[in-house]
């Protein structure tokens, strides 16, 4: 089974995880063996990626000096940072099985020489089935927390979320909103158009709403056509602006073939309050909500 890593800047080469102690001298492999079989049990202690990245990185500072270590990965959108960049750098493509695991680059004061990237090469194998538990791991958390009709994010994870956001926002002295959002009338979607016409409407506000806020922005399905939306550093200004784009984004939705089909949604908004809890700041917006689907629907009430 093999592990590939791939070095850029300065060196090129590719080392399987088979072949590792290869072309060196047999007291350095034992040695390297050694070593790498140490690190990963102690890697195998953690299965949250930015502690592994972390954790690896001092590990790997008794054995190599180095300035900082920056970890990418794309396909799960993760990036880690440690310490420091520099203009001296190494950077390997982590692959296992023809699976990408992402990318991690090293940074030093000078540059790295052939036996450091021997040794770099050796306790990297000592990373990639760590790293590749975790990202399993996470995929795992992730999924357990999101719907699996609309793709936002599910109730099980909103109160831990918004809790976190309030603490930030209550010591950093930011400004945060949230916004509860119901579709109206939904029930009559699903009695005209079927359950699956009822889907495809949820799955439509979501991209809608999803178009509409901030990658920091973060929606949950609350209910059955209900939504709440957190909007961290934000205004009751701002948050009211983008509750009115959302409910036009939302009233101008066109369903084909259903062309008969249109809906429309009513929404609440509040901005936290000085020390106010998150119980508090749900049953302000929640009211603001019920007033604007008893006031005609349509419509968006600050709380």
């Amino acid at each position: 089974m093999a592990i590939q890593t791939q070095a850029t800047s300065g060196y090129q080469g590719t080392v399987a995880a088979l072949d590792t102690h290869q072309n060196i001298e047999p007291a350095l492999a034992a040695q390297l063996g050694h070593r790498t079989l140490e690190l990963s049990g102690k890697l195998q202690t953690t299965l949250d990626v930015d502690e592994l990245i972390s954790l690896f990185s001092d590990e790997l500072g008794h054995d190599i000096q180095h300035r900082g270590m920056h970890y990418h990965n794309s396909a799960k959108e993760i990036e880690t940072f440690i310490g420091r960049r520099s203009a001296h750098k190494c950077t390997y493509q982590l692959v296992i099985e023809e699976n990408s695991l992402g990318e991690l680059t090293l940074f030093s004061k000078k540059p790295f020489n052939t036996e450091e990237l021997t040794v770099i090469e050796n306790l990297l194998c000592a990373l990639v089935y760590p790293l590749r538990n975790a990202l399993l791991y996470r995929s795992a958390l992730q999924s357990a927390l999101i719907d699996p009709l609309t793709g936002a994010k599910n109730r099980a994870g909103m109160e831990a979320a918004l809790k976190r956001e309030i603490e930030l926002s209550h010591r950093h002295n930011s400004p945060i909103c949230i916004m509860l959002l119901d579709i109206d009338h939904f029930k009559s979607v699903n009695d005209n158009f079927g359950h699956a016409g009822g889907d495809f409407v949820l799955q439509a506000v979501v991209q809608c709403i999803n178009e509409t806020i901030r990658g920091s922005d973060m929606i949950f399905r609350f209910g059955g056509e209900e939504f709440l939306i957190m909007l961290s550093c934000t205004e009751i200004e701002g948050a009211t602006l983008l509750a009115e784009r959302i409910r036009h984004k939302i009233e101008a939705l066109s369903f084909a073939p259903h062309r008969t089909l249109q809906i429309t949604a009513s929404l609440g908004v509040s901005a936290l309050q000085r020390d106010e809890t998150l119980d508090a700041l749900f049953e302000r917006t929640d009211k603001a909500l019920y007033t604007a689907k008893d006031t005609g629907r349509n419509r968006v009430i600050t709380g």
